[in-house]
């Protein structure tokens, strides 16, 4: 026997990097040295700092990738990698420097996976980061056929000085909401429960969502916010703490980026709820306290910033093509977002 028998191609991995190797090099910044293939990837630090910080940050797609599975759609959840880890360390006020992957399946597709890569090259295009290299593991046996799963992490650099660590936020700084671009990429458990008991397909067209089919609305990736958001501080919009909301939604992600003694009082009337999650919630039957605990409710991602920084933040990313409401403010308190039906405390 010899290892094709057992299930494992290894021409068919050489083949598929160098199908992907274009689209690795599409993400290649200066301070990349070397190329595709080696044993590690190699990245010189950007110059111009006094106190470099290094920031890393690592996350996947999780049962998303069963959605994507199901519609035969790979072309997104790539995105939805990257997105899910440079918006984490962007919340430090880090610029993502390069990006790596880890893909894994029972069989290696090269089509679907190739698919999957090129979303991720898209994803490292939109913050700005190098996509230095990966690993794709083909594990007969484990995976189920036309399975995958995936992993990435992120490295980012930050001035010292210029690290956001909740000791900048002050009481009274605003809570600038920045629009999320639908579900994201967490509550994916519930959501298939909730198709999958209710009857409903993953082409059903409610007339809420404009035409468009449940499953494409919830293939739509995770916003990246890395840009604009760097941008916006290198032109002094005065910025004191950020956050990502993910898994646990405002309530758990919220307090991550205040000081001591410090909450959140939200105005939920403030921002759009996007019509996916009314959605969800209708034929779920999910209570208010559930989806907020669970979801983004249409806030990706939230900037504390001075009183006086409001207009001009929220004119700031209308120029992205992204909606920003002013959404809240911080108060004294013990860690908790008040406000809204999850509120705790």
């Amino acid at each position: 026997m010899d290892y094709k028998q057992a299930g494992v191609d290894v021409e068919t991995g050489r083949k598929f990097v160098d199908r992907i190797r274009s689209m690795v090099s599409s993400t290649r910044r200066k301070e990349v040295l070397g190329g595709l293939g080696g044993f590690s990837g190699l990245f010189a630090l950007p110059s111009g700092y006094k106190e470099p910080v290094l920031v890393s940050g690592t996350d996947g797609v999780g049962t998303k990738l069963k959605l994507a599975t199901a519609l035969e759609r790979h072309d997104t959840v790539g995105i939805d990698l990257v997105a899910m880890c440079v918006n984490d360390v962007l919340t430090s006020g880090a610029e993502p420097l390069f990006f790596l992957d880890y893909l894994a399946t029972g069989k290696l597709n090269q089509a679907q996976l190739t698919q999957v890569v090129a979303g991720i090259a898209a994803g490292c295009q939109q913050a700005g980061c190098a996509l230095l290299g990966g690993e794709t593991a083909e594990m007969p046996g484990f995976y189920p056929p036309g399975e995958y799963d995936m992993a990435g992490f992120v490295v980012g650099i930050v001035e010292k000085s210029m690290l956001l660590d909740g000791s900048r936020v002050k009481l009274g700084d605003r809570a600038i909401g920045l629009a999320s671009s639908g579900v994201h990429s967490n509550g994916f458990s519930l959501v298939r429960k909730i198709v999958a008991e209710s009857g409903l397909g993953w082409d059903y067209c409610p007339e809420m969502l404009s035409g468009r089919s449940l499953g494409e609305v919830l293939l739509t990736p995770t916003q990246i916010y890395v840009k604009p958001v760097l941008e916006a501080r290198r032109i002094g919009l005065e910025i004191h703490g950020m956050a990502h909301i993910t898994g646990g939604g405002l309530p758990e992600n919220l307090p991550r980026c205040l000081g001591k003694d410090q909450s959140v009082r939200l105005d939920p009337s403030s921002w759009t709820v996007p019509a996916i999650f009314d959605i969800i919630a209708q034929a779920g039957r999910v209570s208010p306290d559930a989806m907020f605990n669970t979801f983004n409710m249409g806030i990706g991602f939230v900037l504390l910033v001075p009183p006086d920084q409001v207009n001009g933040a929220i004119s700031w990313f209308a120029q992205y093509n992204i909606n920003a409401w002013a959404i809240g403010e911080v108060v004294a308190g013990t860690g908790s977002v008040l406000g809204i039906p999850s509120a705790k405390g």
